[in-house]
C-alpha cells in the first residue's frame, strides 16, 4: 500500500521522526487505509547536503535548527 517518503535535515530526531510516522499513518487510515499497509520512511540529509536557490541550506539557514 502507500510508501511515504520524508526528506528532513539532519538532525530532526528520533522524536520528532515518530510524530511524522504516526500522523502520516493516521491520515491515510483516516482514509480507510489499514493502519499496518501504511510505511513511512525518513530521510535525513545534512544542510551542506540540500541546495535552496542555488545555495546550500547550511549556507541560507544557518540559524535554523531542524
Amino acid at each position: 500500500m502507500p510508501i511515504v517518503h520524508a526528506h528532513v535535515w539532519e538532525g530532526f530526531g528520533a522524536e520528532k521522526a515518530e510524530k511524522v510516522i504516526r500522523g502520516v499513518t493516521q491520515v491515510f487510515a483516516d482514509l480507510g487505509v489499514p493502519s499496518q499497509a501504511v510505511e513511512v520512511v525518513m530521510h535525513e540529509t545534512p544542510k551542506s547536503h540540500w541546495g535552496v536557490g542555488g545555495e546550500p541550506a547550511s549556507t541560507k539557514f544557518p540559524e535554523v535548527q531542524p
